[in-house]
């Protein structure tokens, strides 16, 4: 059979050229440490390592989501940190105020003093987040959430909470509203609250009070009326059920005529409390379920209190307004260390997420290693031997281009 000399010269090109783009695609292998090159080099391993690869992608971004959602608790910590120091600072200058050897020059100026912390507060219930909005304004970000007005501050936010995607599963709350960290403050002990009517004349200072049996609590209003006649003058008090006033028949009074000492508790369907001094003829104390009030509207009222005169009958009022504004301060602080444990737990949260999200990224990783990296001693082998190869067959075929009938003819 006859060879041709192109088709010799075809056949070996062709080999060789073969030859080494088998060597080159081996070489590519080796500088990527990648075994899949192309989709075509192994289609359901490369679909695999794309699944994988969009997984780490959503993964990665949960991570930057995670250090946002970080950033901004951070900064309401921070903010509740300032918060909570105002309030101990005005709970100081409100046992201060009681001190009955102030004159009425140093009340004034602790009631200056407590303007200057609550424009402080004011403060920081309007504390930006750095990207444009507020903190505590809810989803409404674009104007400052509090103003002051007469008697405290107006909420000007929404009770949106901001959450954040920080986990496939979990979208975490970034923020919180400033109505439920300013406003939505329990007055008295949480339960009821007490108080004395405004046009008392005696010297009776009624306390904040407990509960003495939750069960038969019922959520009434109360009203205790005092009563002084006789001769020597005899002290007397009346609970009438304010809550039932419009019942027919009448119901009767929960307490009638009984004889009053000071300091002594005075329990009834299961609040109990007790009134010290001496309460004048027709003095009136009220005991009614807690409410929700601003801090800004206990600091407005503790302010008003302090411009009280602290004589005579007035001393019991400024005593009790100093009371009640203790007992408002005390769950307003309770409220916002309830809000910064939530703030706690969530950056705690965080730590135990970003953990689980290193752990999965070095999962995710592995996997493409598995799908995709190289055997480098195998292929290191192989491409010497492709390399010994070639060079073989570029000398074979050196040799037999080198044939001809012309080196022999002489």
């Amino acid at each position: 059979m006859r060879i041709s000399t192109s088709t010799m010269f075809e056949t070996g090109t062709g080999q060789l050229g073969t030859l080494q783009s088998q060597l080159a695609r081996t070489q590519m292998q080796l500088s990527t440490n990648r075994r899949i090159l192309t989709p075509s080099d192994d289609p359901v391993a490369s679909a695999r390592a794309l699944e994988v690869t969009q997984s780490q992608s959503v993964n990665t971004q949960y991570a930057t989501n995670r250090q946002n959602a970080r950033s901004s608790l951070a900064q309401v910590e921070q903010a509740l940190a300032s918060t909570t120091r105002l309030i101990q600072d005005v709970k100081t200058l409100t046992v201060n105020a009681g001190n009955g050897t102030l004159l009425p020059a140093d009340r004034q100026a602790l009631a200056i003093e407590l303007k200057g912390r609550l424009n402080d507060l004011l403060g920081v219930a309007n504390t930006a987040d750095g990207v444009g909005g507020y903190l505590f304004s809810g989803y409404s970000t674009g104007s400052p959430p509090f103003s002051l007005v007469a008697g405290g501050a107006q909420y000007h936010g929404d009770q949106g909470i901001r959450k954040l995607q920080v986990a496939s599963s979990r979208n975490l709350a970034i923020s919180d509203s400033g109505s439920s960290v300013f406003e939505n403050v329990a007055t008295g002990n949480g339960t009821f609250q007490t108080s004395a009517a405004a046009g008392n004349i005696g010297a009776g200072v009624i306390s904040s009070g407990t509960i003495a049996d939750a069960a038969a609590l019922l959520g009434h209003d109360y009203k205790i009326e005092f009563t002084v006649a006789g001769t020597p003058p005899q002290t007397t008090y009346t609970v009438t059920d304010e809550s039932r006033a419009a019942e027919i028949p009448l119901p009767p009074p929960v307490a009638l005529n009984v004889p009053f000492e000071s300091g002594k508790q005075i329990t009834f369907e299961g609040v109990v409390f007790d009134i010290a001094g001496a309460p004048a003829n027709g003095d009136v104390f009220n005991v009614k379920p807690s409410e929700k009030q601003s801090i800004f509207t206990t600091l407005s009222q503790l302010i008003d209190t302090l411009g009280l005169p602290a004589n005579g009958s007035k001393q019991a009022a400024l005593s009790n307004g100093l009371n009640m504004a203790h007992d408002n301060l005390d769950a307003a602080l309770e409220n916002v260390l309830a809000v910064r444990a939530g703030v706690g737990s969530s950056l705690k949260e965080l730590d135990y997420l970003d953990g689980a999200g290193e752990d999965r990224n070095i999962q995710y990783t592995a996997t493409l290693s598995d799908l995709q990296d190289l055997d480098m001693v195998k292929t290191i082998s192989l491409f010497h031997q492709q390399k010994m190869t070639l060079e073989a067959s570029q000398m074979s075929f050196k040799s037999l281009s080198g044939l001809s009938l012309f080196n022999y003819i002489g």
